[in-house]
């Protein structure tokens, strides 16, 4: 199993509680990415926001300039909001990457987002939510499966691609994309039907509860001829590893608080509850949360119901210590991941 993270990119606050600048988040993220892949992560994500707190608003750009960074780390958007975006760039910039990176590393995870800041921010209509993310996941997926550089497509939302061409090419042709989803059992179909690798966000509940929603992909996609090597499932979640479970659970507590604070300003969330952040800290919660004995642990126990091929978690929400961040890259890398590959050897 591949076991990496994935980002926002987090803003940090000042010693008198004030958020710090966004530009300094973005090098921290570049920092983070480029200290993962030393340390022996598989994979970094980088998630589009566009948020004073939240700040990597362009997962091409960020994953292009870590790129040529890293060496070995795969890459990807975690996920790129294509419903208000345009796919003919969004595919160039992830080409570009994969050029820099020297081909093979860079994959393009498309989704419709579960914030809406991007639909007035790039004009568009919330209304429009399905059709437009539909539509341009279908003109991601003719760009990226098209032979050569010369792309024909129409559209209900966006002009018609006439025979021209979208470049560059990925190094190997083609490039992964992964579709994203929150748990919604039409998108699980809809990544089975297209032959898609699915990635589920999990950020609540028992993380097991989206076995079914795996079964569903998995059995839409065997109706639909796809081969069952290319049905793969990944996990994103919450969480932080450290030396103890302890220490965990204090260092990620205040960014969890001043998130959700965040959050239910912007979306009418209710105030954040220490008991709840608890009960999701501790198994079946969805935080991964601990040490890397129970981090490992609990990673395994998911495969049992779920069967996904990568595990990677979001570290840095809320103004998480710089220090802490990296800290638990190294563990997840050093500790957990060769603990996650012992336990699943032993099954």
């Amino acid at each position: 199993m591949e076991i990496g993270a994935y980002s926002f990119g987090d803003t940090q606050f000042d010693h008198n509680g004030e958020q710090t600048d966004s530009a300094g988040a973005v090098r921290n993220l570049h920092e983070a990415i480029i200290h993962a892949d030393a340390a022996g992560l598989d994979y970094f994500g980088v998630g589009e926001h566009h948020t004073a707190s939240m700040p990597a608003s362009s997962p091409g750009a960020v994953i292009a300039a870590a790129a040529a960074a890293t060496k070995r780390i795969t890459l990807s958007s975690a996920a790129s909001i294509i419903s208000t975006d345009d796919p003919v760039r969004v595919y160039q910039q992830f080409a570009i990457a994969d050029a820099i990176s020297g081909g093979g590393r860079i994959e393009i995870t498309a989704g419709r987002g579960s914030s809406v800041e991007t639909f007035p921010l790039f004009g568009h209509d919330l209304a429009d939510y399905d059709e437009l993310y539909a539509n341009k996941l279908d003109l991601l997926m003719t760009i990226n499966n098209s032979p050569d550089e010369v792309v024909t497509w129409q559209g209900a939302r966006r002009p018609d691609i006439p025979g021209l061409a979208v470049v560059p090419r990925p190094v190997n042709g083609r490039m992964p994309i992964w579709l994203a989803t929150g748990g919604n059992a039409g998108s699980s179909a809809r990544a089975g039907q297209l032959g898609l690798p699915v990635s589920y966000g999990i950020i609540g509940g028992a993380p097991h509860r989206f076995a079914p929603l795996a079964d569903l992909y998995r059995a839409t996609a065997a109706k639909a001829g796809h081969a069952a090597d290319n049905t793969k499932v990944s996990v994103a979640a919450l969480g932080l590893v450290a030396p103890t479970k302890r220490e965990a659970v204090e260092r990620f507590y205040p960014g969890w608080h001043n998130l959700n604070v965040e959050m239910g300003r912007l979306r009418g969330w209710p105030a954040p509850d220490k008991r709840a952040y608890l009960t999701q800290a501790d198994a079946p919660g969805a935080y991964y949360i601990g040490d890397p004995d129970e981090v490992a642990e609990r990673i395994v126990h998911l495969h049992g119901y779920m069967g996904h091929v990568r595990h990677f978690l979001q570290m840095d929400i809320g103004g998480l210590p710089h220090e802490h961040l990296l800290e638990s890259l190294t563990l997840l890398a050093t500790e957990v991941k060769p603990r996650v590959e012992r336990l699943l050897a032993a099954k």
